[in-house]
């Protein structure tokens, strides 16, 4: 997946972008409101769902499109969106509190 082809990146960008849309607007799960939060989560979800087939490994091999398989890029474009704003969220929470 390091040199992969168009078809890839656009697979992985599509993928990332329904997860960042599911998080940030569907679940509400945000630090940022605006447009700045969602594509935090957009990059994000495209790094996750990147590292998805090689973390999780190779489910249902015919689900796959250029190299990518569906079902661990979808849950790796989830993982990365839901990290990067709870890890965000606790950053916030740790300087909120040390300037207390």
């Amino acid at each position: 997946m390091i040199g992969m082809n168009f078809a890839s990146f656009l697979t992985l960008f599509v993928i990332s972008l329904i997860t960042a849309l599911t998080v940030h607007y569907v679940i509400r799960y945000r630090v940022l409101e605006g447009a700045d939060g969602f594509l935090w989560k957009w990059v994000a979800g495209w790094i996750g769902a990147w590292l998805g087939s090689p973390v999780l490994g190779h489910w249902f091999g015919s689900l796959h499109i250029s190299d990518v398989y569906i079902i661990p890029a979808f849950l790796g474009g989830f993982i990365g969106s839901f990290l990067a704003t709870a890890v965000w969220k606790a950053e916030a929470k740790v300087m909120s509190h040390s300037t207390n």
